[in-house]
């Protein structure tokens, strides 16, 4: 593999390089009469979430892509719930919807997500987003496993070929990234709590990804010299002065000194992760766009109008 050191991917640069890319799109949607609207869903108030959606709004009016934020109270049933999402799949302004994480226990959040329709699943966690991973259809995949293979392919790495690791399998991030590497022509190895020697896996990796929600959980001795190494936890701890502060899955200073690439976290995988959810609503409404085109060319209708009563 080739030789590097001990470069910080900066997540920041990567995120706003993405929406920079995505300014003419949004230009020529909004001009076609689908400019994009993003609908986000928090049930029950935290301040982590509201960290998520702040950040979210702030790039979408980067784009001029609509953000309306839905709060919903902690107490709501799941029929009221899924009313409410029922609402947002046949609204002919929402073009993408996203369920903020996490829930309160009392809702199932893999029936919430069944709820979205496909076509609005901005998100990529419907099952049927998920499914098309496993047939190379890539265009509405988990946004935090496309964030984290985009800063992969940052690092110049040819990915054919390419001995992975990923730590954690997870639906959303560990499932996904294994899938979507696959796809690229990786050679992908998966770790979990049934594995009897992670270590033995991750210090033969090119690449290492961790995802399972423990501070600081991976080591400098676990990973190979000149490795990239992709950080997607989010761990909240006391720091020295007694501080609560922000740390990631994987020791970062030691493991800097030895990888070739690494995450810093924060400002690594979380805010390619946002600009993936904006790449996911474009592509969202460019979707609804064409199925409306190839479906109702000959309607006189207004487009989203006749697209509502389909998803009705």
């Amino acid at each position: 593999m080739s030789e590097a050191v001990h470069v910080d991917l900066d997540g920041r640069r990567v995120a706003d390089e993405l929406l920079q890319a995505l300014q003419p799109e949004v230009n020529a949607l909004r001009a076609s009469g689908w400019g994009p609207r993003l609908v986000s869903i928090s049930i029950g108030a935290t301040d982590a979430v509201a960290v998520y959606v702040r950040n979210q709004r702030r790039a979408a009016e980067k784009l001029g892509i609509g953000f309306e934020p839905r709060d919903l109270p902690a107490t709501i049933t799941v029929e009221e719930t899924l009313a409410a999402i029922a609402v947002l799949n046949t609204d002919p302004r929402i073009t993408g919807i996203i369920i903020q994480r996490p829930v309160p226990a009392h809702l199932p959040i893999k029936q919430l997500q069944r709820a979205i329709h496909p076509l609005k699943d901005v998100e990529g966690m419907h099952p049927a987003s998920i499914g098309n991973i496993v047939y190379n259809e890539l265009d509405l995949a988990p946004c935090t496993a496309l964030a984290s293979i985009e800063l992969l392919k940052r690092t110049g790495l040819k990915l054919p070929g390419l001995e992975v690791v990923v730590i954690g399998h997870s639906e959303i991030v560990g499932k996904p990234i294994a899938f979507l590497l696959m796809a690229e022509g990786a050679t992908v190895t998966v770790c979990h709590h049934l594995t009897r020697s992670v270590s033995m896996h991750s210090r033969r990796a090119d690449a290492v990804f961790v995802a399972v929600g423990k501070p600081r959980l991976i080591t400098a001795e676990m990973i190979k010299p000149g490795a990239a190494v992709i950080d997607i936890g989010i761990n909240r701890v006391a720091g020295p002065d007694g501080q609560t502060v922000t740390v990631g899955d994987v020791d970062y200073e030691s493991c800097r000194a030895v990888a070739g690439w690494i995450t810093p976290v924060p400002g690594g995988v979380g805010p390619v992760t946002v600009a993936m959810l904006m790449r996911n609503t474009v592509t969202a409404a460019h979707r609804q766009k064409t199925y409306y085109e190839r479906e109702f060319s000959t309607s006189t209708d207004h487009p989203p109008f006749v697209l509502s009563r389909r998803l009705n």
